[in-house]
């Protein structure tokens, strides 16, 4: 928190950080795996801290976040809670008061905060003007320390628990539904506090078209040779977030599956040697690696950016793909996925998240590096 107060000096007048990564990354307070649907509490828009240089912050919470939430991570914090029948508007009121913030103010907010909060703080601060906070925080999240290193490796170790756990159950005939589901348990039973995001399967084969994005379709499918199951998942651990990919063939492999593997394993290799802090750029990244593919004549079928940024968001910026020159420093993360989708053929992807170093790319996953069969 001391550092961050010193970026904003001069910057914003008052942070408005609400339940998210940004009020995750400056205090502790973790956020909540979200719902499909909006669970709002009355005066939810004021839920977030309230921060000005020179201040100690305040965290306001609807009551029914501070009873039944476990927000944890709050003692010694000025905790306001906002009743039922309460006027948030009133509270705020005070709070503006209370961190001497005058008309005029620049506002700077998270980048994911509800247009809600913004339209009532329009109506409380006259001529307010307002930033994104998250930029603002940008240049500390994005070089990670030797903690978060430390955290983001163990949660990779779970994310390879659970897939070990998860291929020992795997079996033909079995269907998507049954893998995915399999992949979330073990990631919750291995100690995440669920997926990072959606876990995904990109499958392709003769008689198994692939599907972007129609779930209730694709999950009852049935999983017979020939097919390229293709994973994309994650686990979570204090606050931060892995995304983790490998390819498992159901039946024996053609020569073309064996070759298509090698190459997104040669591909990877490529851009995790690359990646060399001080010295390269993101696209100078994605262009080692995805030479590799382009010379074996799959370019087209390389369909993606080679990787994100990832901490304590699964996609942060800066990102290795064509036109990024951001300079690669030490410290960043990123993922390396390489992956060749063939519908109605053969397909396979890798990914794993990569600590830039000065000499090229630290893994901190490096497990199943052969094709996976099932038979």
């Amino acid at each position: 928190m001391k550092k961050f107060l010193g970026l904003i000096d001069g910057k914003a007048d008052l942070i408005f950080f609400p339940m998210g990564t940004d009020l995750d990354y400056v205090t502790g307070i973790h956020r909540e795996i979200p719902t499909y649907g909006r669970n709002l509490h009355p005066g939810m828009w004021l839920e977030g801290m309230w921060i000005a240089p020179g201040r100690d912050p305040i965290l306001t919470l609807p009551r029914m976040t501070a009873e039944f939430g476990q927000i944890g991570g709050t003692d010694g914090m000025d905790v306001r809670v906002l009743g039922d029948w309460d006027d948030p508007r009133d509270m705020v009121r005070k709070i503006i008061a209370d961190l001497n913030v005058k008309d005029g103010a620049t506002v700077a907010v998270s980048d994911d905060a509800e247009a809600e909060s913004l339209i009532e703080l329009q109506n409380l601060i006259s001529g307010v003007r307002f930033a994104s906070g998250t930029d603002l925080l940008r240049p500390m999240r994005v070089i990670k320390d030797a903690d978060e290193i430390e955290k983001l490796r163990a949660a990779g170790v779970i994310t390879e628990k659970a897939f070990a756990a998860t291929v020992a159950q795997m079996k033909i005939g079995m269907t998507e539904l049954d893998a995915v589901s399999e992949i979330d348990y073990q990631m919750k039973k291995h100690g995440s506090l669920g997926p990072s995001f959606t876990t995904s399967l990109y499958n392709t084969g003769p008689n198994h078209p692939l599907k972007f994005g129609d779930k209730l379709a694709s999950w009852p499918r049935v999983l017979t040779p020939p097919v390229s199951v293709l994973f994309d998942f994650g686990a979570i651990l204090d606050g931060m977030c892995y995304d983790f990919g490998r390819t498992v063939c159901f039946g024996q492999p053609s020569e073309e599956q064996v070759l298509v593997h090698k190459l997104i394993m040669d591909s990877q290799r490529a851009g995790i040697e690359a990646l060399k802090s001080g010295s390269v750029t993101c696209e100078a990244v994605d262009k080692a690696a995805r030479d590799v593919i382009d010379d074996a004549g799959y370019g087209d079928k390389f369909r993606h950016r080679l990787g994100h940024g990832i901490g304590w968001d699964v996609h942060e910026p800066p990102f290795l793909t064509k036109d990024d020159k951001t300079m690669v420093e030490e410290g960043m993360i990123f993922t390396i996925e390489p992956s060749i989708f063939q519908d109605g053929s053969v397909s396979a992807r890798v990914e794993d998240c990569i600590v830039a170093r000065p000499h090229g790319g630290e893994a901190l996953t490096s497990g199943f590096q052969d094709l996976i069969i099932i038979e």
